[in-house]
């Protein structure tokens, strides 16, 4: 059976509903947000390669960034919570990515830093992910790129 896909009406429901009650989700922020989301994470996929995910990506690219730190501040650095950033190290770590220690000054804290190999890939991979902003950023224009990057700066 073939599924055609039927434009959306935005016009049903807006004779029932006064100006105050008129909701439309394709108009709605969330929705928007979410459709450039997918398409962001379909384009990371076909372009980082390396099975790297977006939150394996976004350690490593910190751990480049600033070098080693302890684990509780690379989760605030990549706005990820205690339990996913430590899932992230544990396979960075068993993929030999990244390598973590006890802070020598407090034992309780755990260090990770990029292993010669986790360097090298991400050196490796920093081209791509730049590419991976351009491709997603493509349908607009340098001054559209800027401007939306600020107000997305807004409202983080």
């Amino acid at each position: 059976m073939k599924v055609t896909k039927r434009p959306v009406d935005r016009t049903a429901g807006k004779a029932r509903a006064s100006a105050g009650e008129r909701y439309v989700l394709e108009d709605q922020i969330g929705y928007l947000l979410r459709q450039v989301s997918q398409r962001h994470a379909v384009i990371f996929a076909e372009l980082i390669g390396e099975d790297i995910t977006p939150t394996q990506w976004a350690a490593l690219a910190k751990l480049h960034e600033i070098g080693p730190t302890s684990q509780n501040l690379l989760g605030r650095l990549t706005s990820m919570d205690a339990a996913t950033i430590k899932g992230v190290v544990q396979r960075l770590a068993r993929r030999r990515l990244v390598q973590t220690r006890s802070d020598e000054m407090d034992g309780r804290r755990l260090i990770v830093a990029l292993t010669e190999t986790g360097a090298l890939l991400t050196r490796k991979l920093l081209p791509r992910a730049i590419s991976i902003t351009e491709v997603t950023l493509t349908a607009l224009s340098a001054g559209g790129r800027a401007e939306l990057m600020k107000l997305l700066g807004k409202l983080r």
